[in-house]
């Protein structure tokens, strides 16, 4: 029976990570998309333009 107290925790293991992964998959996409880019894309943008000491005057 120590073959399978040692093969539990992998399969557990594995089988957990198949279904973070088809999490993650399933979850691109859809409806949002278009909305959860424009936010990432002005967050990006905004994060850009911002200096990298505001205490330090703009020249």
């Amino acid at each position: 029976m120590d073959y399978v107290s040692a093969i539990v925790p992998p399969l557990v293991m594995a089988v957990g990570f198949t279904f973070v992964i088809r999490a993650i998959i399933r979850s691109q996409g859809g409806a949002q998309k278009a909305k959860e880019d424009a936010y990432a894309d002005a967050l990006a943008t905004e994060t850009a333009v911002a200096p990298a000491n505001p205490a330090e005057p703009t020249r």
